[in-house]
C-alpha cells in the first residue's frame, strides 16, 4: 500500500500557473506508475496525467491539457505543473498508483485530493 498526499492547490486566475505536488511513502512508490485525476462539481472524475514507473519514464495526458500541464517525478514526489490554467479546469484533483500497462487503471491508492479553483 502507497500512502499519497497532495498539496499545492488554490485559487489562480485564468492564464495563470500552479504547481501541484504528490508525496508518496512507502518502499514501493517509486516502482509505480502516478497519475493525476481531477473530479469537477457534478461531473464524473476523469484521468488527467501520468507518468510510468521507474527510469526512462515516459508521459501520457489529456488532450484537453496537452501542452498546458506538465508531470515529473523527483525522489518520492510526483508533481502536476499547471500553466495557462482555465476556469474548466477547476476541480478537486488527486494523485493515484496505476499500472503501466493502462495509465488510467488504478491500484487502489488514492490521496485525498487538493482543491483547483481558476477564476475567470
Amino acid at each position: 500500500q502507497v500512502h499519497l498526499v497532495e498539496s499545492g492547490g488554490g485559487l489562480v486566475q485564468a492564464g495563470g500557473s500552479l504547481r501541484l505536488s504528490c508525496a508518496g511513502s512507502g518502499r514501493i512508490f517509486n516502482d509505480w506508475a502516478i497519475a493525476w485525476f481531477r473530479q469537477a462539481p457534478g461531473k464524473e472524475r476523469e484521468f488527467v496525467a501520468a507518468l510510468s514507473s521507474g527510469i526512462g519514464e515516459s508521459t501520457y495526458y489529456k488532450d484537453s491539457v496537452k501542452g498546458r500541464f506538465s508531470i515529473s517525478r523527483d525522489k518520492n514526489t510526483v508533481y502536476l505543473q499547471m500553466t495557462g490554467v482555465k476556469p474548466e479546469d477547476t476541480a478537486v484533483y488527486y494523485c493515484a498508483t496505476v499500472y503501466d500497462s493502462d495509465f488510467e487503471k488504478t491500484s487502489g491508492s488514492w490521496g485525498k485530493g487538493t482543491q483547483v479553483t481558476v477564476s475567470s
